[in-house]
């Protein structure tokens, strides 16, 4: 069994929704982003989501951006970030760890030198945001070859159509993006996502994370009575280019931030089946 795979099968077993948290590599600066990993698994999150910085970060709005540009600015590679992943698994063998970036850094290392160094460094799954599932053969093949899950982003504008070509596709969990939108965009409407949901599982077994919108432990713990994950970014990389005091402070902002998340999901424990 994956590690994704073992982590949701054991939230699901206590009725806990998994805490997902997004940070970019290499932001505020490459030395920081492996300690920045370690803090949010000690502050509770269950699953890693680690940005491939990218010129060109379409699907992002203005705050990972702007995380981008600044890892950018320290000259962070594809190489780099698997290297990051690589260092974090000397300490941490089992939180799973997912890519999230854009195609254009994958085909300009290869897609089969890709694969294989992303298994290597010890990454679970690769996001790849603007790869469509009809064009994700054969990078999903080799990845599917050393055991690493692809990963799709479905939206509140997806077709039936859509849904279940993404459905087959994917592996690990399905990623729905709860609005309209870049990243970090206006707030979310939480029947809408629970209804939304009740359609994708239609299609799935997978379980289903809700990211996008999530700013904050209230909106948290709502998607946390229904989502299989709750998928945090903006709101931590906002707080990453906020904090002052050094590594030292960012951590402590970090750890307080996410605890709170994690301590207001599990508030609401039970309320409805996850994966329903």
């Amino acid at each position: 069994m994956s590690r994704l795979a073992g982590t949701f099968a054991a939230l699901r077993n206590v009725h806990r929704a998994a805490l997902v948290t997004y940070i970019t590599a290499g932001d505020p600066d490459k030395h920081a982003t492996v300690p920045l990993l370690r803090a949010l698994v000690e502050a509770g999150a269950d699953v890693l989501e680690l940005g491939v910085p990218f010129s060109d970060p379409t699907a992002d709005g203005p705050v990972i951006q702007g995380a981008c540009e600044r890892a950018l600015r320290h000259g962070t590679t594809l190489a780099d970030v698997l290297g990051m992943v690589n260092q974090f698994r000397q300490t941490d063998a089992h939180t799973p760890v997912v890519l999230m970036g854009y195609l254009n850094p994958v085909e300009a290392m290869g897609a089969e030198k890709f694969a294989a160094a992303a298994a290597q460094a010890g990454v679970d799954g690769v996001l790849t945001v603007d790869m469509p599932p009809e064009e994700a053969e054969p990078l999903t093949g080799l990845l599917k070859a050393r055991g690493l899950d692809s990963i799709f982003l479905l939206s509140p504008t997806s077709s039936r159509a859509r849904l279940k070509r993404i459905c087959e596709t994917a592996s690990g969990f399905v990623y729905y993006v709860s609005l309209k939108g870049v990243t970090g965009a206006a707030s979310l409407d939480v029947k809408d996502v629970r209804d939304r949901l009740i359609d994708i599982r239609r299609e799935t077994r997978l379980p289903v994370g809700v990211g996008f919108g999530v700013r904050d432990a209230r909106a948290a713990a709502q998607l946390a009575g229904f989502a299989d994950a709750v998928i945090v970014g903006s709101a931590l990389v906002s707080r990453i280019a906020e904090q002052h005091g050094g590594l030292v402070g960012i951590s402590a902002g970090l750890r307080e931030f996410v605890h709170g998340l994690r301590t207001a999901m599990d508030g609401v424990r039970g309320t409805e089946a996850v994966n329903t």
